[in-house]
């Protein structure tokens, strides 16, 4: 069964206002819902940001979020 999100179309606002998602955002990455340019990203599908933090965030830690989101 597919989970409640699609990163390619859900944005990474939405993701922030699920207290469950935020939760797996907030543990794996704690610095991104305070970042300055969050206002920007928050409008963006979840996938693009992603795609532009990879050089900043290991591929693990990128991994694990994809997965644990998708899981929800």
């Amino acid at each position: 069964m597919a989970g409640r999100y699609d990163l390619e179309t859900t944005t990474l606002g939405t993701l922030l206002d699920d207290p469950e998602a935020r939760a797996i955002i907030v543990d794996l990455v704690p610095e991104l819902p305070d970042h300055p340019m969050i206002g920007f990203a928050k409008g963006m599908p979840a996938a693009a940001v992603l795609k532009m933090a990879g050089g900043q965030l290991p591929a693990e830690t990128l991994e694990q979020l994809t997965a644990r989101i998708s899981a929800l």
